[in-house]
This record gives structure tokens, sequence and C-alpha cells, in this order.
């Protein structure tokens, strides 16, 4: 079976020829670039990295190494990853002494003190201080300013954006056989994601204002339905994955308790994905981190088909728990290897071995599960790690013989 098919079958519950991988497929599911170089030269290819998100420094995954990982997936991306920035052409740019390609209108300020910073129309959006590998965003969302919900309009995607879509749709389905990932939540995050700038202040908006917020999500929703209509009619069936994010867990518990995520968030983000599943083939893919198994269910009710990171580190995120509740409701993405402590500190046998022990439990050649690293593979990961985890996959044997 060729890679579309393979994660069509793992999202559909069904029995496949070996672990289905993601490698890129979408931007929590990536590379820092800082970690990409060094993997390059371990795998001995001559190749300038091009970072196609300056706010998280990811770097694009090269053919050679979606091949060389056996990488089932790849990423629609958005004309405009980050800070507004177009990804329709690039330039070499001096990273801090590496050669990289970044978008064309990236131009960041010396901050005097050995870092950057990006502004737009005079003021400072984002901040890469000395010796950091990611920009810290400073814009404010929605949550944290409060706007007259009167007279404030939700932000429109520009119509040229459609037609980007359906270009690019149409050349990777056709051009490779990969299963095609496009990412389009609201227009942001309804929990967490809404509150950027002052996550705090709008805590507090969330917890106390019921009419407010109710009209807030029912303004980004009703743009959410408009912009997927939108993307279908760019991109039909041509892609097989949405893509949604909000992070709605710590490492111990999840943000808000479960009858407040049902009040409050439930019904909006259900509305959104009713309308998905009804007019579309699309599966939808939630990424969200930490220890969320008390939403579980809601998500499943929700129209979440597959969940990822899958941070089995936190709290009651332990795999045969994930697998014996919810494997027969729910698709796992990811889940692979402990990303804080085993694939950044710990030796390439560790890798292997703690991938050999969850995909053992998660068991995914029966179908259910997509393997890729937990969130976006950090800077500091070494290359031998990163290549014992892919390897780790691809080479998989399971201990005990398929479900009939």
């Amino acid at each position: 079976m060729n890679s579309r098919q393979r994660i069509i079958r793992a999202l559909n519950h069904k029995s496949v020829d070996r672990v289905p991988v993601d490698l890129g497929g979408t931007r929590q599911s990536g590379i820092s670039v800082f970690a990409y170089q060094q993997l390059l030269k371990s795998l001995g290819l001559d190749i300038m990295p091009c970072v196609f998100d300056v706010y998280q420094m990811l770097a694009t995954i090269d053919d050679a190494v979606s091949e060389r990982f056996g990488s089932d997936t790849i990423l629609l991306n958005r004309p405009a990853t980050a800070f507004g920035l177009s990804n329709a052409r690039y330039k070499p740019f001096d990273l801090r002494g590496m050669k990289v390609m970044v978008p064309e209108a990236f131009d960041p300020i010396d901050d005097g003190h050995g870092g950057w910073q990006l502004r737009r129309d005079g003021k400072v959006i984002a901040v890469m201080p000395a010796n950091s590998v990611y920009f810290d965003r400073l814009e404010s969302y929605p949550g944290a300013l409060h706007p007259d919900l009167d007279t404030w309009q939700v932000p429109q995607i520009a119509p040229t954006d459609w037609q980007m879509y359906a270009t690019q749709s149409r050349r990777l389905y056709e051009e490779t056989d990969k299963a095609i990932i496009v990412a389009m939540g609201p227009p942001y995050e309804l929990f967490n994601g809404i509150g950027q700038g002052d996550f705090e202040s709008w805590m507090i908006t969330f917890a106390t204002e019921d009419e407010y917020v109710d009209r807030l999500y029912t303004l980004l929703v009703d743009r959410w339905i408009e912009n997927l209509q939108m993307l279908h009619d760019a991109v039909g069936d041509r892609v097989q994955v949405l893509q949604i994010a909000d992070d709605l867990g710590t490492q111990f518990a999840p943000f808000l308790s479960t009858p407040m995520f049902r009040e409050k968030l439930l019904a909006h983000y259900k509305r959104g994905l009713d309308w998905v599943h009804a007019n579309t083939d699309w599966f939808v893919l939630m990424h969200t981190d930490g220890a969320i198994v008390p939403l579980l269910d809601s998500l499943i009710e929700m129209g979440v088909d597959a969940i990822n990171p899958v941070q089995t580190t936190a709290s009651g995120m332990q795999p045969e728990i994930l697998k014996e509740r919810f494997g027969d409701r729910l698709v796992f993405w990811g889940g692979s290897c402990d990303c804080q402590g085993t694939l950044t500190n710990g030796s390439p046998t560790d890798v292997t071995s703690e991938v050999q022990t969850n995909l053992d439990t998660f068991k995914p050649l029966d179908g259910g599960f997509v393997f890729t690293s937990v969130h976006n593979i950090q800077a500091n990961v070494p290359a031998a790690n990163i290549i014992a985890l892919y390897d780790a996959a691809m080479h998989y044997s399971p201990k005990e013989p398929l479900c009939q």
C-alpha cells in the first residue's frame, strides 16, 4: 500500500503493512532547524536547510529525509505561516553562523544585546533573545484585548490564498502519494490561543463573562465554517486530514474542568466539526498537549478522530490506559518517546527500547496509530537519537500476533 492508503487505513482503525509515520506533516510534528542541520550532516546530505516557520524555527523536511525515515505525510502549508510572512519566496540568511533559507520578508532587527526583534508598523511583535532558538510572540489576541463585539470584525483570509491552496494541494496530490494535512481551525484557538498576550486576563473573562464568551465564540466559529467551505471548494478531497489545535492541558491536569469544557467550549467546536464530517471526507486531527484524559470522551463527542501529540509522560497519559479506554474510538498520533527526557538525554538504545515498548502497547499494525515525535523535535536533540527514533518505527516488529 502507498503512504496515503496507509494513513487512511490507520485513521479507519484498519490493519496496515507497517507503522504509519509522520515527519513534518504538521507544525507540531516537525523539527527545529538547529537539530535538522545536525541530522543532515549525520545522514551525509549536503542540503541548505529551509526555515518555513520562523516562530518555532521549523525546518522544511526535504524529500531525501522524508524518504529515509518513511514519512507518509506532507503538510499543505499556509501562505503565511508565522507573523504574516509569506512563504512564496525565500532568501539565504545567516542564522547565527548557520546558512539557511528563510521567507523573503523575514528581516529581524538587532536588539543591541545579541538578540532580534520583529516589528510591524513600528511595533515590536516578537523577540528572539540572545542564545534563544525561538521567537517569543508579543501580539495580543482577542481574548486578551476584549474587543467590543458589536464593532469588532473577525479576520478574513485573503481571496488570493484560496488559489494557493488549490494549486499546492493539486501539486502535492499528483506528485506524491503522501497523505496531505492542512491546518485550519477557528481564526483563533478558542481556549488557549485566543488569550495570547494576556492569558490571565482572558481566563478571568472566560470564567466570569458567559454571554460575552459565547458571543465571541459564535463569531469565530461562523467565520471558521465560512473558511472551511472555501477551503473545501479549493482543495476538495485531495486533502485527507484537517488539523486543529488548542492546548488544553498542563503536565498534570487539564487547564479547565470537564464540566467547564462541556459547558463553554464543546458545542462551539462541535458546530465546526459537524460541518466537516457532514460535507467532506476529511479526518480531524487535534493537537493538544498535556494531561487531557478527563477531556478525551468530550473531544471524541466533539468530532475529533485523532489526537496529537499523545504526551505519554503527562499525568494519566500512560499508553496502556489510553489504548484500553479509548483505542476503539480514537487514533493516537504521536506517543513515540518521551521528548523531555529519553529523546533528548537518553542514548539511541534507550530511544529504541522506549519506542518498542510504546508500539507494543499501541499495536500500530492493527490500525488506530500514527507514529511521530511527541511535539516538534527540539534544537538540542542529538541526531543519533532522531535516527534511532524513526528507525525503530520503520523496523518495528510486534512481539504478539496481530488481532484477527
